[in-house]
């Protein structure tokens, strides 16, 4: 019973190594708390390979035994490639849900893992076993473990993870496990020199191509990412650029210009920064001057922070988004007398303002859903 549990927990783990839901899971920890990631997979998870296991537990009353380890054999070999197989652009845009957290990331994994290899491991192993329940156990804590292990893994190490390693690995791993099975449940007849060694070569000569086609893909697709990313910053940069020079009141208002003490001149000073590829001297603690009863207008401080909230929401990368979080606070404070120093995602954030200004809130909320997010130049002139 327990052996079960076990080697369902193995073989899921080893299948989401690397997988586009671990990279799904490090991507939902950057904007929902990890308890939250975790419960979330977790559920969508249990509701997916529940149905494998009902789906595999029925299969093994009308299918001979030996017929289904073989068939699970030529399968763990299929989900080998599986895992080699190179995502489009589509299947690695997740959709960002209003549902909350839990509740979004449970509908992201359930989604993502319909037809999955790993929901058709969990239809294999159950189709095989004595105690469905405790493959269910074992696949469900799989899951959650290489999440879990992805999250941590993400904040720790970030980008020197090597993510294709990982993938070889995994279907390395489910490679041999299949053809272990094969040889033990394919009839001796056909187990001769001459079928198995063109065999074996087949398998080297698909693998090989697609490690290759996978190389290839992902050093492209690398690049037109950090290209994209780079353009949309730096188009978002430029435009808070012309926003703050007209917000600006200038020395016929302030007399002399009180550069970084002043939130707008330090906002300033963190975009020509970010535009000329320098990083920004942070304010003194202790200079700070009371700047936010200055005359601004609302409309425009208020269309300078959803411009950065709809960044915010469309990169998730953190790291890209450090300049970006200091311009969102140098606007709360003069719109609330106070930065919002927690953010989760948009909903939590909008809830977060309401506790200081119900009114501003809604606002907020209304000129950020006008948005349309579909690239930098949407961004209001």
């Amino acid at each position: 019973m327990i052996q079960e549990m076990i080697w369902a927990f193995l073989l899921i783990f080893v299948a989401e190594m690397g997988d586009k839901t671990q990279i799904l899971a490090m991507a939902f920890a950057t904007r929902f708390p990890v308890r939250k990631v975790l419960m979330g997979i977790g559920l969508g998870v249990f509701l997916n390979h529940g149905l494998a296991v009902v789906l595999g537990s029925y299969l093994s009353r009308v299918v001979p035994i030996r017929t289904i380890q073989m068939i699970a054999g030529a399968a763990f070999v299929g989900f080998a490639f599986w895992t080699l197989k190179p995502e489009d652009e589509e299947e690695e845009k997740e959709q960002r849900m209003q549902f909350g957290p839990m509740i979004t990331v449970a509908l992201a994994f359930f989604l993502g893992e319909l037809g999955d290899k790993t929901q058709l491991t969990a239809i294999t192993l159950s189709a095989d076993a004595k105690y469905p329940v405790m493959v269910l156990a074992g696949t469900v804590s799989g899951m959650i473990a290489t999440g879990a292990l992805g999250i941590l893994i993400g904040k720790k190490l970030g980008d020197k993870i090597p993510e294709l390693g990982i993938k070889i690995l995994a279907a390395s791993i489910f490679m041999f496990f299949g053809l272990q099975k094969l040889f033990q449940t394919v009839p001796p007849r056909f187990l001769k020199l001459y079928t198995v060694v063109p065999f074996i070569c087949i398998l080297a000569l698909i693998t090989y191509l697609m490690v290759c086609s996978l190389i290839r893909r992902r050093r492209a697709g690398m690049q037109s990412s950090l290209v994209a990313t780079a353009k949309l910053l730096h188009d978002y940069y430029l435009h808070m650029k012309e926003d703050l020079d007209h917000i600006c009141l200038g020395p016929t208002y302030c007399g002399t210009c009180e550069g970084n003490q002043c939130v707008i001149g330090h906002a300033k000073e963190i975009v020509q920064a970010a535009l000329d590829n320098q990083e920004c001297q942070a304010v003194p603690r202790g200079n700070e001057v009371d700047h936010w009863n200055k005359p601004f207008t609302e409309e425009e401080i208020l269309d300078c922070l959803v411009d950065t909230l709809w960044l915010i929401s469309i990169i998730w990368d953190e790291k890209n988004l450090t300049n970006a979080h200091f311009i969102r606070n140098q606007m709360e404070t003069i719109l609330l007398g106070q930065p919002i120093k927690r953010f989760e995602d948009i909903d939590s954030y909008i809830e977060e303002v309401r506790k200081v200004d119900a009114v501003l809130s809604d606002k907020i909320s209304s000129m950020f859903r006008r948005r349309k997010p579909t690239g930098a130049s949407n961004m209001s002139a």
